[in-house]
This record gives structure tokens, sequence and C-alpha cells, in this order.
């Protein structure tokens, strides 16, 4: 056999696989909250095999909610997902209203996708009478019905801390997912990505990030009490001269990420930047990091986040330094697991 004829038949066959996987595919009908139908359009957008479907986000008089999930009968034995944003406390309830139901309607599955598990950093007691919120979040998720499939499937992104995964039931099937790699690809589009290093604000973060970043040098910081005070300082590692990619899980505040690119900076770091997966900066804490173009040195050449808080994106809009980086794709490879 000739070389092309054999290259010809690997091409084929090639083919015939991608056709054979394409097909193996399963149709998932997505239904979303009001705050993530652009993450739900760009997810449908991500593959053929994503039908968005709709809810009636009604109120009666009394702010309770008046619901109504359209085409329910069509989605008899198919498969589901919901597109969740706990935000706030106020857009639980509805959501969990729906959650539970969608199940029930004899679906093949259910998969709920939660990008930001909200309570995630309230995860621990320090004092008797501290209130772990996570623990109580992870118990309402647990409580998801069982479709005619079996458990639920949660897809949550970069969850704060690794041992929140042990807070699920046996009920619900949690799937932890990062979104690492969007911050990766976006890195090596940068110019001079050789001179890119990485910061972890704390050890936490270096826990929880390190070994997903190995190819980068990297730099550690800590967080010290004086008196009062928090003081951030350089742990392990050199900035100088390098482009410096501070990463963590969150921001709220941000009063972190400023220190730490105050230290960097101080150490000889030619650029700083920043990566968060979830930006959730509660009263628009994010102007704080705008470029405001009044002469002062800007501090971060980068901000990046994902859209796992929506109203975050929608407020940002396209002001510098920040980009967003989509999680539909890999929310779409999520969906066929």
């Amino acid at each position: 056999m000739s070389e092309n004829a054999a290259n010809n038949i690997m091409d084929t066959q090639i083919c015939k696989d991608a056709i054979v996987s394409e097909l193996q595919k399963k149709k998932v009908h997505l239904f979303y909250c009001l705050e993530c139908e652009e993450l739900a359009r760009n997810i449908a957008s991500e593959s053929d095999h994503i039908t968005l479907q709709s809810i009636n986000w009604r109120s009666f008089a009394d702010g309770f909610p008046n619901l109504f999930i359209n085409n329910a009968h069509e989605i008899r034995g198919q498969h589901v997902a919901f597109l969740a944003s706990f935000s706030s406390p106020a857009v639980i309830f509805e959501q969990i209203s729906v959650i539970y139901l969608l199940p029930r309607l004899f679906v093949a599955s259910f998969t709920l996708v939660l990008p930001f598990f909200p309570t995630g950093s309230f995860e621990r007691m320090e004092e008797e009478g501290d209130v772990a919120t996570a623990f109580t979040m992870a118990r309402i998720v647990s409580n998801i019905p069982i479709s005619r499939g079996g458990p639920t499937s949660v897809v949550i992104y970069d969850i704060h801390a690794l041992q929140e995964r042990f807070y699920f039931a046996d009920q619900v099937l949690p799937l932890f997912e990062t979104g690492i790699p969007l911050l990766t690809k976006r890195l090596q589009q940068l110019p001079e990505t050789e001179k890119v290093i990485v910061a972890f604000p704390d050890d936490g973060a270096w826990k929880r990030f390190h070994k997903l970043l190995d190819q980068y040098p990297t730099v550690v910081c800590t967080k010290v009490r004086e008196g009062d005070k928090r003081i951030v300082r350089l742990k392990e590692g050199n900035p100088a001269g390098c482009h410096v990619v501070i990463v963590d899980d969150l921001v709220q505040s941000g009063g972190t990420l400023i220190e730490c690119q105050k230290v960097l900076a101080a150490h000889g770091a030619a650029k700083v930047s920043a990566y968060v997966t979830h930006g959730v900066f509660p009263k628009s804490s994010w102007e704080r990091f705008t470029h405001k173009n009044n002469g002062l040195e800007e501090a971060f050449a980068y901000f990046w986040i994902t859209d796992s808080c929506p109203q975050t994106v929608k407020a940002i809009g396209n002001k510098a330094p920040f980009e967003v980086l989509s999680l539909a794709g890999s929310i779409a490879d999520a969906l066929q697991i």
C-alpha cells in the first residue's frame, strides 16, 4: 500500500470517528435565569446540541414568584440543564423553585450549572455561634430531586475552599471545573509571554492553582497582622523586570489585590495584572481598578474575570483594564459529560 493511500485511509477514519463522536453527543435543553441570558446564548452558540428553553419569570402582587416553565411536556425524556446565578438572597428562592421542579418533569437527566458558588468564602466556624452558610447552601443544592436518569449533576467553577466539595450529599454529583485554562490561553496571546510570571496573594490561592500554572515561574505573597492591620508582604519569588499576573478565585472589595500590586511594584515588577474567576465586586468596588485617564499611573495593565457573575460583566462593559473571558465553551463541554 502506498503512503498516499495509507494517509487517505487514516483521514477517512478520522472523519468517521469525528462524525460518530458528534452523533453520540446528547441534545441538551438549557433553561436559564434572567441574569444569565447572555451567557446562556453564548453557551448555545458553542454547540448545535444545546437548545435554549424559556421560563416566564413573573411575580404576584405580594412579590412572591409566579413562574411558568414553557414547553414542559416537550422536555419529557430529554436531557435538561439550568443555568443559575445566586447573585443575591432575593433571587435564590425563585430559581430554587424551578430547579426543584425540572427533574420531576420526567426528564432523562438534569444538570445544574452554578458557575459561582456564592457563599463559598463563609465555609468555617471560628467561634461558637458562627453560621457556615456555605454548608447551608450545599444542603439546599443537595436536596434537588433525583430525575429519571439519576442524581443531579452540579457544575461549579473554582469553589473557594477545596474542602467544600465534601459539603454536598450523595443525592447530587458535584463537578468542579476551573477557569484557569481561559487564563493560560490568554497569557499565550500576550507579547513577551516569556516574561510572564504568576503571583498568588496568599497560601490558599497557591494551594488551589499552582499545579494548574506550573509552566510559569511563581511569586507568593502573604498577609501578616501588625496590630489591627493586615499587611501584604512578599514571601517568595522575584518579580523584578517581569509582567506579574496575580491569580485568585474571587475578588470582593479588591483591597488585597491592590496591596499585592504595591508590593510587587516595589520589588521591581515591570507590569502587574490580575485574574479572578469570580468578579463579585459588591457596591461597584470594581471602579477603583478602572483606568481613569487622569494622568495617574495605571496600577493594573489587565484585569481578567470570567462571566460567572453576570451583573458585574454588565456593569463593567468595556472599561479598561477589564477583559471578560467567557466560560461558555467550557460549560458547553461540561454539559456533555
